[in-house]
């Protein structure tokens, strides 16, 4: 039985993105959070990534803890 570690890295991998360190980085520094805005509703993402946030936020799942640090991170 394969088990995925739910870090950033994979989170970028899950949302189809580039997940070396130096590509999140160069993500959350080139990307902000709007104030109010909650992360899923971010003019960056498409609709499957949106989706996937929001989803892992609402069901309070594996993923929910590292969507949180990477809100935090856009802030």
């Amino acid at each position: 039985m394969e088990t995925i570690s739910h870090d950033i890295a994979n989170l970028f991998l899950q949302l189809g993105l580039p997940s070396g360190a130096q590509d999140i980085d160069q993500f959350v520094e080139n990307h902000r959070l709007p104030h109010g805005i909650v992360l899923h509703h971010a003019p960056y993402w498409n609709a499957s990534q949106a989706q996937f946030l929001k989803q892992a936020i609402e069901c309070d799942c594996e993923w929910s803890e590292v969507v949180d640090q990477l809100a935090v991170r856009l802030n």
